[in-house]
């Protein structure tokens, strides 16, 4: 039995949209993609390939699961740490759209069933089933109390605008920091462990 861990890249207002490029996701008129470009360093491909080596199976969003699918199956270097386990390791994407997927090892994970294939998928994965990005779809299992570990990384820029992870309306939670560190170019990389919900009280009683 696996367990389901979100790793996701965070300015430091908390927006995740379109890290990689420019052009990755202009929604609601976004215009600062490709933020992560400037700080991408070798700590960062340090932690890289130390997460996708503790990976049993992967879950996407559509949109993400469409990037990935568009660059990594070209990358067929066996030995690659990141093209490797994704091309070799079973893929979930939720998606009610998406019909036949071209990339191999893939499996479309209907919505209506999605909470009851999600854990399935847990279960069946030997090491972790990580999700990677996927904003909305991270949401959605947050909600849930199905993410059971955060690796956040934090890119010292803020933007101002575009989309966030923690929206308002989440379930107050409360985390345990497991693991931190900070790269060469200032990226602050932290994994959380869920502990339950948040508790509350004043200070100095």
């Amino acid at each position: 039995m696996g367990k389901l861990t979100l790793t996701t890249f965070l300015t430091l207002d908390g927006v995740y949209q379109a890290p990689g490029g420019p052009q990755e996701d202009t929604s609601g008129g976004f215009e600062y993609g490709g933020w992560v470009t400037p700080f991408a360093d070798e700590g960062m491909g340090e932690f890289a390939a130390e997460l996708f080596g503790r990976a049993g199976a992967f879950l996407l969003g559509r949109k993400t699961y469409e990037i990935f699918a568009g660059y990594w199956p070209k990358q067929n270097d066996p030995a690659d740490p990141i093209a490797g386990p994704l091309n070799r390791l079973p893929k979930y994407v939720a998606s009610t759209t998406l019909k036949e997927p071209a990339w191999a090892g893939t499996t479309v994970v209907d919505g209506e069933q999605l909470q009851a294939e999600v854990v399935r998928a847990k279960d069946a994965t030997d090491g972790e089933l990580q999700l990677h990005g996927s904003g909305q779809l991270a949401q959605w299992l947050l909600a849930r109390d199905l993410v059971e570990e955060l690796n956040l990384l934090t890119f010292p820029v803020f933007l101002g605008a575009g989309r966030r992870l923690f929206s308002t309306g989440g379930l107050p939670t409360a985390f345990e920091l497991t693991a931190s560190r900070t790269t060469g170019s200032g990226i602050a990389i932290h994994t959380y462990r869920t502990a339950g919900r948040a508790a509350f009280g004043t200070i100095g009683e």
